[in-house]
């Protein structure tokens, strides 16, 4: 393409006359409705050796970075005094989650388990545990919801086969 093609299409765009596909404006839109304003990010922390499953993504097991289906990866995330311990065990057609926040977040809490497609709602137990299964692959987050305090959120994370 030419400088004056460039300018032409930029142009076009300007003036509408190349719309954006709709894939892109209801996926925008998507992600937008998934934001939490005022939450905190954990980020990824390391996981202790001998905690009995692998860190993930763990290294030189496949090209992808993606763990063997059935076995169970841990993500540990760390932000705003709290520790978010997610365990995935990734089958061919779903994600199963186990998870522990700590210290356990008290009376009133849950967490939030987000897909851009699903998001469930769990009670985490006196000492923080909470699980799910059937998450659909791909993109996930954990929020921890506590009264008083500013949700807790993970960093997004892509979990496929």
């Amino acid at each position: 393409m030419t400088d004056d093609e460039y300018v032409l299409a930029a142009l076009r765009i300007a003036a509408g006359a190349d719309p954006v596909p709709a894939r892109v404006s209801t996926d925008a839109r998507a992600v937008y409705g998934l934001r939490l304003p005022g939450a905190v990010t954990a980020g990824p922390v390391g996981v202790p050796s001998g905690t009995g499953v692998g860190a993930w993504p763990p290294s030189g097991v496949r090209s992808d970075g993606c763990p063997a289906d059935g076995e169970p990866w841990l993500l540990r995330f760390a932000a705003g005094g709290l520790t978010i311990d997610v365990e995935l065990t990734v089958c061919d057609s779903h994600i199963d989650l186990a998870g522990q926040v700590q210290p356990a977040p008290g009376k009133g809490a849950r967490v939030e388990i987000r897909t851009p497609h699903v998001s469930k709602i769990r009670f985490p137990s006196d000492t923080g545990e909470f699980a799910t299964t059937g998450l659909p692959h791909g993109w996930l987050s954990v929020v921890c919801h506590r009264p008083g305090n500013p949700p807790v959120a993970t960093r997004w994370q892509c979990v496929r086969l």
